[in-house]
């Protein structure tokens, strides 16, 4: 149904208060375009199809499995990894942090409401035009480092679990840098190399049932920032699809595995090997969904020497420079579009 008219359920940023309040109510701001309804086709059938790769033998300079990474990059832009070292203790003490927080009172939660100057904090991430269609969903973003610029308020909530699993995200990226840069041709520190002055932040999603789940998106479609995201999804609720071959197929979840995926960044340094893929979330009546993840964002005050990447056309890299400005000055991205982060 569209809204009761309610005021107090139009202005709400917060989709739990929404459904507590009433779950079968779907505010109009919330309801997508019919055109976007048929926009794409369901190829639930090409699920098992997506990369599943096993990161020690990747780590261990396996050809096949190296190889694998490469097609996974160039078909897909999208896939999975197993064996990542990350202890199955610290995931899930990471999914329970997630589902503490947003089970808090809402005059708990809203002591972290979005804060303008560090962009991080609980509510709506991105800036919302008058007319723009929203997402079922709440986040809370945590700016991990420079440790330096980390949000006032980090760590009152779920500082240890955060913790201990921001720093076994940070040796998978770096073994996965690693082995990119050997597929791509690279010295194998050549993409670690360009991430030493990167801000990360984590992305807390929280999915709340929805009555008519046809009416609305989870997140609505877009790429990524940077060169990589990474996503920790619910052990047994799928949400994310990937748009492949004009459709979409959901990324079923994997126990203890990891969702990766090729940001616009490393789309435009690979010079268009590598695919950046639109991806979304969707909702369901019957399970509430969560989610992790982590990415890195390129600031403007990125040293110009980062840019000297001499595998790259001049063209390219002026290309990179100028699409890293515009994604972190507009914040945001509509549907289809690039310049959101992860789902």
């Amino acid at each position: 149904m569209v809204s009761n008219g309610d005021p107090a359920v139009e202005k709400s940023e917060f989709i739990q208060e929404i459904v507590r309040r009433n779950p079968s109510c779907i505010p109009e701001r919330y309801h997508r375009r019919e055109e976007d309804k048929a926009k794409y086709v369901d190829m639930s059938a090409l699920a098992e199809d997506i990369p599943v790769l096993d990161l020690t033998l990747l780590s261990n300079g396996n050809k096949e499995e190296l190889q694998k990474l490469d097609n996974a990059c160039k078909d897909w832009g999208f896939f999975q990894v197993t064996n990542h070292g990350i202890a199955a203790e610290v995931l899930q003490g990471t999914k329970k942090a997630t589902a503490d927080f947003f089970n808090l009172p809402i005059q708990e939660k809203t002591k972290y409401s979005f804060h303008p100057e560090f962009k991080t904090g609980y509510g709506q991430p991105f800036p919302v035009a008058e007319n723009e269609i929203l997402d079922w969903s709440d986040s809370l973003l945590l700016l991990l480092g420079p440790s330096q610029n980390r949000f006032p308020n980090f760590g009152s909530c779920c500082k240890g679990a955060v913790e201990a699993y921001s720093d076994g995200i940070r040796k998978v990226t770096e073994e996965l840098f690693g082995c990119l840069s050997l597929i791509m041709g690279l010295e194998k520190d050549t993409l670690l190399g360009l991430h030493e002055e990167l801000t990360t932040v984590m992305q807390m999603n929280y999915y709340p049932l929805c009555s008519r789940p046809d009416q609305v998106l989870g997140l609505t479609s877009h790429t990524d920032l940077g060169t990589i995201a990474i996503l920790m999804q619910d052990d047994d609720v799928t949400g994310l699809q990937i748009r492949h071959n004009e459709g979409w197929v959901p990324v079923k979840p994997l126990p203890n595995s990891m969702v990766m995926n090729i940001g616009d960044i490393l789309e435009i340094w690979s010079n268009g090997k590598y695919k950046s893929i639109e991806h979304r979330a969707v909702t369901n009546e019957t399970r509430e969904r969560k989610s992790v993840g982590l990415f890195s964002l390129h600031t403007p005050q990125w040293k110009l020497n980062h840019w000297k990447t001499s595998w790259l056309p001049k063209s390219v890299v002026e290309s990179t420079k100028r699409s890293s400005m515009v994604i972190i000055s507009k914040g945001q991205s509509s549907e289809g579009s690039r310049g959101r982060n992860t789902s």
